[in-house]
């Protein structure tokens, strides 16, 4: 196992307090935001756009960034595109891929707003859309998958971990039955690439999306998008850096990745990344699985037994853990943690509606997990969670 307190010099701020809102953001360690301080001080330049020895350096930097992430995820780099986030890689699948009137998508109610309405608003353009319920751990059968396929099925989309419930879901089995239906899949992986092993070639995707600024430890504005087979799709947006030639009315596309990242892209925040990648590959991905895993169970366990606390998702989840005071608002209990103990959590329906009205609750308390969390602040959420009784009692 690693140094978790060596680690955790590399993330100043945890210092200041108790940081349990990694699944929204995690923080960014000390040699990526050097990485971009760098940028900024030594060589700025823009991607593809120059001769200059700064455009050069930029441009390097940048690709040695897509291979450090593509390699990281064992995917090809050509079918490697760099996003701002999540979101924008879902939806540009959604607004890109030839869609005709009747086709069908599939799909489940654990899905991040992200995944989930996308699919959604192309109803207005013929598409037929199913969506699979979990059972009450926050699982999802792939038999029931299967069964909602039909011969108008194009693409199944679902989230590899529920950023809800912290529940894993089956990937790999859904993948095969897609595969065996001649069915495309499109996997949200926001919550899996940086906190368990992700081997896109094993899985055998067709579309697999993530953050930089979750699991991968980058900063905000950046995302991956993986697809297989790019030549099927045609950018939604267009313009600089993406067409070798134009000619009166005709233009000609770059060949993938390029054609799918229009105009001056995130270029520190990418070498960021790309740093952030080697920070997390060092420390071992196995490794970090492991830890949080353990963190989040210690978690779930002792929250559970106390009376006044009802904690959500399966026993052997990622390092999630939903919970609700009895009697207190999710925001408020949030707030009381920030004031008392500095400890950081998120409360809402964390942009999963869907899954809060489903469990029959308004909203939730979440606490989650990466590498550098340490046991000790699973005590520190334990005691000021017990010490809320004496608001409720």
């Amino acid at each position: 196992m690693y140094d978790v307190d060596a680690v955790r010099e590399d993330f100043p701020v945890l210092k200041e307090v108790v940081y349990l809102d990694s699944t929204a953001t995690t923080q960014t360690p000390v040699p990526a935001v050097e990485a971009m301080v760098e940028y900024f001080y030594r060589y700025a330049g823009n991607h593809g756009r120059g001769a200059h020895r700064l455009a050069r350096e930029t441009t390097n930097r940048y690709e040695d960034a897509r291979e450090t992430v593509a390699h990281f995820l064992n995917a090809d780099p050509s079918k490697t595109v760099f996003t701002k986030n999540t979101t924008e890689g879902i939806n540009l699948i959604a607004n890109s891929y030839p869609w005709e009137a009747g086709d069908h998508i599939v799909t489940t109610m654990l899905e991040h707003h992200s995944n989930l309405l996308p699919w959604l608003r192309l109803q207005k353009k013929g598409i037929d859309v199913t969506v699979i319920k979990p059972d009450r751990e926050g699982i999802i059968d792939p038999r029931m998958i299967e069964n909602a396929l039909t011969d108008r099925t194009k693409l199944i989309a679902v989230t590899h971990i529920s950023n809800v419930f912290g529940s894993v879901q089956n990937v790999s089995r859904i993948t095969k039955l897609a595969r065996k239906n001649g069915v495309k899949i499109l996997v949200d992986g926001a919550q899996s690439a940086g906190h368990v092993p992700v081997n896109i070639k094993t899985l055998g995707c067709d579309f697999f999306a993530t953050a930089g600024h979750k699991g991968l430890l980058g900063p905000q504005g950046t995302g991956v998008l993986y697809i297989k087979d790019p030549e099927v799709m045609e950018s939604a947006s267009l313009g600089g850096g993406t067409v070798s030639d134009v000619r009166g009315h005709e233009y000609t596309l770059e060949p993938s990745p390029t054609c799918f990242e229009a105009g001056t892209p995130n270029i520190p925040g990418v070498i960021g990344l790309g740093k952030a990648v080697e920070y997390v590959k060092k420390i071992g991905i196995s490794e970090i699985e492991k830890h949080e895993a353990e963190l989040s169970r210690q978690a779930a366990k002792r929250l559970s037994e106390l009376d006044h606390v009802e904690v959500y998702g399966p026993e052997n989840r990622a390092g999630i853990v939903p919970f609700n005071v009895t009697g207190l608002h999710a925001h408020d209990v949030a707030l009381i943690l920030d004031q008392t103990r500095k400890i950081c959590v998120r409360s809402g329906h964390h942009c999963a509606i869907p899954v809060t009205r489903f469990l029959e609750v308004e909203s939730t308390v979440r606490a989650s997990f990466a590498l550098y969390n340490t046991k000790e602040e699973v005590d520190i959420l334990v005691k000021a969670v017990d010490a809320l009784k004496a608001l409720v009692s």
